[in-house]
């Protein structure tokens, strides 16, 4: 068989996701695959959008999962959420009683990078409420921070 037959033969083979789904071993990881992912998109709809973003579920056994995410300020923030978290993975029909959450330590991803904030801007009647508070109040540290917000709010 010459270099070039034998490069053809080895190039025309069956694509890997074909493969793995006609074999056993391959089909039982398939499986598992998929199942991680539905359930980590599962959780990034349950979880506040800039922390779902960050997550990676990495494991199930049983009814615990193990999440990744790629630092302590992210683990901190999920581990604050895990109780209500699973509550409501459970409610969706996902067999989940405890959520152990690890941080990534992973070559390439950024462990120092802060999650991003997630922020509103005040509507017109949440200000005039907080203008409301402001003038009700006497001059304090109170008074003054939400002067202060106000100003940051109708730039």
């Amino acid at each position: 068989m010459s270099s070039a037959s034998h490069h053809r033969s080895r190039s025309s083979g069956i694509p890997a996701l074909n493969w793995l789904s006609h074999h056993p071993q391959g089909s039982r990881l398939l499986r598992t695959a998929h199942e991680l992912l539905a359930l980590q998109a599962a959780l990034a709809r349950i979880l506040p959008p800039a922390l779902g973003r960050r997550i990676r579920v990495a494991r199930m056994d049983g009814h615990q999962i193990t999440i990744m995410v790629p630092g302590p300020a992210h683990a901190a923030r999920l581990r604050q959420l895990t109780d209500d978290a699973a509550r409501k993975l459970r409610e969706a029909g996902w067999p989940v009683d405890t959520i152990v959450v690890r941080i990534d330590a992973a070559p390439g991803l950024d462990e120092t990078r802060k999650p991003l904030r997630e922020t509103q801007p005040l509507n017109e009647q949440a200000l005039q409420s907080f203008e409301d508070l402001r003038q009700q109040l006497a001059p304090s540290p109170l008074a003054d921070a939400i002067a202060k917000l106000l100003r940051h709010h109708r730039r």
